[in-house]
């Protein structure tokens, strides 16, 4: 199965007056490298949302934001520090008496001071209220985005299937035309050699084992049949379930070595054009396979 590395993933979880909001934005990467936002007090669960994450993703840079929101229930999440604020009206107090100031302390004297305030910190239970709902809209958002890497995938799929049997054609050709080349290209050899010396001045059998050497260094049957095994192993690759990228890389590193020695072992000006569409095919897959999971 072919699975794209970018996308984008949204999902979206409410209960009990919370909401949680969580976005994925997927990139190419070699490795799964995870980049998560997460608000103050669940700073503590990124632990919890990498496992999540890496059940279903292998490979891809992820920026993983998460949001929640509470419904507004009227109730502030501060109380006021009752003990202080007596202090303070104490201190104010004497401070207007001794400076003659007729003027009674106001609100706004008193809130001067910080402290007066108190922060409700959120209980265990909210907070894991809280996670379970993030970890709700979690899940949504990878399976958003599983779904549109693999439509993505698909596509990547047909058009790399379509540039593999391309080269797959050309292949064809170039075995055509190379069919036979080994013989006459031996015989031409040993014609030319019996021209240019003389027949008691040189080892039959020893012209016959330079010539085969000569003759095999311009055959290219086996990499031909090397080229056509990792053309059905790369199109096996796309097939199957599991994810294949790696794979993919590696056969197109194969499939380029073959197509290079073909080049430069046929030495001839009209193979060297069928190598050529498939290298820029190649090319092309190359590029696409750095998307692939």
């Amino acid at each position: 199965m072919i699975i794209s590395m970018t996308g984008f993933g949204r999902g979206e979880a409410s209960e009990n007056g919370i909401t949680a909001t969580v976005e994925i934005k997927s990139l190419n990467s070699r490795y799964l490298d995870l980049s998560i936002r997460l608000p103050q007090r669940l700073q503590d669960k990124e632990l919890e949302v990498k496992e999540l994450v890496q059940k279903t993703i292998n490979r891809g840079k992820l920026n993983i934001t998460v949001y929640l929101s509470e419904s507004e229930t009227g109730e502030p999440s501060i109380r006021v520090d009752e003990k202080k604020v007596k202090g303070y009206c104490r201190i104010l107090d004497n401070l207007r008496e001794a400076a003659g100031i007729s003027d009674p302390i106001s609100i706004k004297d008193i809130t001067q001071f910080g402290d007066v305030f108190i922060n409700e910190e959120e209980d265990e239970e909210v907070l894991e209220q809280k996670w379970k709902v993030a970890e709700k809209a979690l899940s949504e958002a990878v399976e958003s985005l599983l779904k549109m890497r693999t439509q993505e995938g698909s596509q990547l799929k047909n058009d790399l299937v379509d540039r593999i049997e391309f080269i797959d054609e050309n292949l064809e050709i170039i075995t055509t035309e190379t069919a036979g080349r080994a013989e006459d290209a031996r015989d031409k050899l040993l014609e030319r050699i019996n021209n240019l010396i003389e027949e008691d001045k040189i080892d039959p059998e020893r012209l016959e084992l330079e010539v085969a050497i000569l003759v095999d260094k311009m055959d290219v049957t086996e990499e031909i049949v090397r080229l056509r095994s990792h053309l059905k192993f790369f199109i096996e690759a796309v097939e199957q379930p599991e994810p294949a990228g790696r794979r993919l890389n590696f056969l197109t590193q194969e499939i380029n070595r073959e197509l290079n020695t073909i080049g430069s072992k046929a030495n001839n000006s009209d193979i060297a054009q069928y190598v050529v569409k498939c290298k820029e095919a190649l090319e092309q897959i190359r590029e696409q396979v750095q998307n692939v999971e």
